[in-house]
């Protein structure tokens, strides 16, 4: 949603100017990471407001390390927003995948240009053109994520941020 978008561009601008914080954790809530946008806003007008990709690059370029901490699902916008992030921690019953191709959709938030960066084109590719759901187990194999855990993830992020 917008809110949620403008929240994320606000605690993020916010964080990278306090020199007292030293990294950023980005968490979903209630178990779940993000399952992207809801479609249903695709057919509304256009609002002022910020839009994903924005926030997905802010995110990249912050010099501060970002640690997405994946639970439930990270789809569509959910997994890009992820891919902007500096480290992913994913719980081993998380998802992660490009759905919105299914039903004719690109993915509009650079996942199409980050994840062959980040795991190669072939396995990237076939995440994209296919729009499957890679569990977190296959996503570390692929180099999706840095860790899976099996207990908390965000106090798992929390860790890796300290360590990093």
């Amino acid at each position: 949603s917008l809110a949620v978008l403008q929240d994320l561009e606000d605690g993020l601008k916010k964080a990278d100017a306090d020199p007292s914080v030293k990294a950023v954790m980005i968490c979903g809530e209630n178990g779940k990471f993000s399952a992207g946008a809801d479609i249903r806003g695709f057919s509304s007008p256009k609002r002022p407001g910020v839009g994903l990709a924005p926030i997905v690059s802010l995110i990249e370029s912050s010099e501060k390390p970002v640690v997405a901490a994946i639970e439930g699902v990270a789809l569509g916008g959910g997994l890009e927003v992820a891919l902007g992030c500096h480290y992913r921690i994913a719980h081993v019953k998380a998802r992660m995948g490009l759905p919105e191709v299914t039903i004719g959709l690109l993915p509009g938030a650079e996942g199409t240009q980050r994840l062959p960066r980040l795991i190669g084109v072939p396995a990237a590719l076939d995440i994209i053109t296919t729009g499957k759901h890679i569990p977190a187990t296959e996503a570390l194999k692929l180099g999706l994520v840095d860790e899976i855990v099996e207990e908390n993830t965000i106090e798992a992020a929390i860790r890796l941020a300290n360590k990093v």
